[in-house]
């Protein structure tokens, strides 16, 4: 989820998923670093989720690229097998699967 909404979270939200989840650092490493409590770190991560796991309930961008990459699949699949000699088809199918790459 960091990955789609990372943008939508503030800086200080942000660097706590980024030393928690990304590098690693244990939750007193992260108070040390900060100059907070544990707590303080352990409370800001659960509302940080929280905000995550919110914005895809209200988007839904994780659901939808999902769903777009198994669409794009299934349509390269068929493509392959029915109109392989059309590169003008199967251009088009590999550029929607470079869409969801990111």
């Amino acid at each position: 989820m960091y990955n789609f909404y990372h943008s939508l979270l503030t800086k200080k939200q942000s660097r706590y998923v980024e030393l928690y989840y990304v590098e690693d650092f244990s939750l007193s490493e992260i108070s040390e670093q900060l100059e907070v409590s544990r707590q303080a770190v352990l409370d800001n991560l659960h509302r940080t989720v929280n905000s995550l796991e919110s914005f895809e309930q209200e988007l839904g961008l994780i659901k939808k690229t999902t769903e777009i990459d198994d669409i794009a699949d299934t349509l390269q699949t068929l493509v392959e097998k029915k109109y392989s000699n059309d590169k003008e088809l199967l251009d088009l199918v590999q550029r929607i699967l470079k869409i969801n790459e990111n």
